[in-house]
């Protein structure tokens, strides 16, 4: 394994499960330290316990302000600095247009849209004063519409919209921010859907299958790392081909 991040301070929300532990362990494994965030402080022992570098847990809400500001402290006053901010957490909260309540709306776009904007403003003074850093969104495919996720679509494409504003607005302080757009991946989630549901997704895929936790770290990472260094505002769709159109059966 390469050490394209050692030494560097990562934070990663969301980090408790699925997506957001697996861009954990990939980036510990080439050299960073981290600051793992969830709101489920319990699941953060478990992922940190499995981590090559030090790790440092905290249990926040990241669509509230003084919670995200503490967490960034916190993260400088053990290491110093912060590096690279991933911004995984999310949430969903599906329904169709009749029957989505406002509150089901406000909360996925709380935690989606406003979260990793608190995030990126708390880290902003950091990075602006090391004049350098990294910045990765983890949107979805279904920023680009999906029928039955208006509250998770909106969230993810204002994500997309924040992501490019912000590297437009921060590439002056050599700070990088990119976006990474999974497809169906194989998270508990996914992996326990109706098996018809499921087949008709795979039927969907030009692969015929699901993506791995793994693919989106790897994606991660390499926007996280000196590799990336010229690559700014963009959103890296890791879907096997989905994104691309309809596939024709």
């Amino acid at each position: 394994m390469l050490n394209r991040l050692q030494d560097k301070i990562a934070v990663v929300t969301g980090a408790g499960q699925g997506i957001g532990a697996a861009i954990a362990k990939r980036l510990s494994s080439e050299g960073a330290k981290l600051v793992l965030v969830d709101i489920n402080e319990d699941c953060l022992k478990d992922i940190s316990g499995k981590l090559d570098t030090e790790a440092l847990c905290v249990a926040a809400d990241v669509s509230n302000k003084d919670q995200v500001f503490a967490m960034i402290a916190q993260a400088k006053d053990t290491f110093g600095t912060v590096d690279i901010l991933v911004n995984n957490a999310g949430i969903i909260r599906d329904g169709f247009l009749a029957k989505l309540s406002e509150d089901d709306w406000e909360k996925v776009i709380d935690v989606n849209l406003k979260g990793p904007f608190l995030c990126c403003q708390a880290v902003f003074d950091i990075m602006k004063a090391q004049n350098s850093g990294k910045i990765v969104n983890i949107v979805s495919r279904s920023w680009l519409g999906n029928i039955g996720q208006a509250n998770y679509s909106a969230s993810k494409g204002g994500l997309v919209s924040l992501t490019r504003t912000l590297a437009l607005e921060l590439a002056r302080f050599q700070i990088n921010v990119n976006a990474v757009a999974p497809g169906l991946i194989g998270t508990p989630m996914t992996k326990s859907m109706p098996e018809e549901a499921l087949a008709r997704l795979l039927r969907m895929q030009p692969t015929g299958k699901m993506g791995s936790v793994n693919d989106i770290a790897a994606a991660v990472c390499f926007l996280s790392s000196g590799d990336a260094q010229f690559i700014n505002g963009q959103v890296i769709h890791v879907d096997g081909g989905k994104s691309c159109g309809l596939l024709s059966l």
